[in-house]
Parts: structure tokens; C-alpha cells; sequence
């Protein structure tokens, strides 16, 4: 029997970081981001709800993720009514990634807003990345991608970090890093696969 880690935390907490380490180590790892990226390209399962929701988001054959950034700053309602269009799409790829990955003794599921939408109830344990608030923000920012007011309209769709924290299975601090966060991972796998032999 497979063991489900939930991986999750707040945006710019080191999820991705932390996903690759376990990549690194042979786990399996679904990337509820990815999925959508995949979701939003050319002929992908996103186009037609997103369509629906924002044509002009959709008129070049692909979700556009500016477009949207830009809409939703003008109509933060809009992000619920994307994130319900995509949740569909979502559990099917990630309850396929499971039959795939059946055998392999622990696989992760890297889900940004894991406890928002209960798919914690889905797994085995929980595992939040945590980090201070100034070093969250100035990683976030940094990307060059986010302005300050999408990261506040994300920041209060999702669950704050010390209610996470309070949830959680395990808990790693990222800022403490690399060569830190990538022990812990390897600590993790090797209690997780003890308990699954």
C-alpha cells in the first residue's frame, strides 16, 4: 500500500523546492500547478470552462495566464470561479497519477491549496512548508511575475500558515535551507517507507 503525503503551504513557502527534493529521491510527485499549466495549453482540458468564464482569456487557443492575472485584479471573485472550474479536472488527474503510481512505497501530492478544497481527507499525512512572513514575501515578489496586490488576493484566498501548521503531520521550515530542507525530505522518505514495508 502506497502512503499519500499532502504537500502543501502558502504561496513562496518553497513547495516546488521541497517537490523536487522528493523527486530527486525517486518519490513520485503530482503537481496540482503543473496540472494546471497542462490544462491551460494548446487543446487542453481547461480551455472551454475558462473559456466560458473569461473569452478574451481563451481567444488565441490557450488560457492565457496574463490575461487572467489582469482580470483578476479588477474581479478577485473571479479566482473562486476559476479554481471551481478546475477542481474537476484536478481530482481526475490526480486520482489517475495514483493508479499509476500504486506500487512506488510513498508518492506525494504537491497541492497549494490542499486544506481550502479538503483534499487533505485524501491522504495519509500532511506536510506544510513553512517560512517567515517577510521571507515569503520578498521570495514571491522577487519572481517578477506577482504584483503586491495578486499576492494579497492570494494570500487571503488560502488558509493562513499558522492554521496550516496547526493541521499538519509534519512541518518543514524552508528558510532554514537547501541542504536543510533536502535532509529533512530524506529523513521523511526513509520514516515513511519503514512504515510501509
Amino acid at each position: 500500500m502506497s502512503i499519500k503525503l499532502g504537500l502543501t503551504g502558502s504561496i513562496g513557502m518553497g513547495k516546488s523546492t521541497t517537490a523536487r527534493f522528493f523527486r530527486d529521491f525517486g518519490v513520485p510527485v503530482w503537481d496540482a500547478d503543473a496540472e494546471v499549466h497542462r490544462f491551460y495549453e494548446s487543446g487542453g482540458a481547461a480551455l472551454a470552462p475558462i473559456g466560458a468564464l473569461v473569452p478574451e482569456a481563451t481567444k488565441e487557443g490557450f488560457v492565457d495566464r496574463n490575461v487572467l492575472k489582469d482580470k483578476i485584479a479588477i474581479d478577485n471573485s473571479l479566482l473562486g470561479k476559476i479554481e471551481s472550474a478546475v477542481r474537476p479536472l484536478l481530482a481526475n488527474s490526480r486520482q489517475d497519477f495514483h493508479t499509476r503510481n500504486k506500487e512506488s512505497a510513498v508518492m506525494v501530492f504537491d497541492i497549494p491549496v490542499l486544506y481550502e478544497t479538503d483534499a487533505e481527507s485524501w491522504m495519509d499525512y500532511v506536510l506544510v512548508v513553512t517560512a517567515p512572513e517577510e521571507v515569503q514575501r520578498h521570495r514571491v515578489l522577487m519572481r517578477g511575475s506577482m504584483s503586491e496586490d495578486l499576492f494579497a488576493t492570494i494570500i487571503a484566498r488560502q488558509m493562513p500558515d499558522i492554521e496550516k501548521r496547526a493541521l499538519a503531520d509534519y512541518i518543514f521550515d524552508t528558510s532554514l535551507g537547501l541542504e536543510h530542507t533536502k535532509a529533512e525530505v530524506k529523513a521523511l522518505i526513509e520514516e515513511l517507507e519503514q512504515e510501509d514495508a
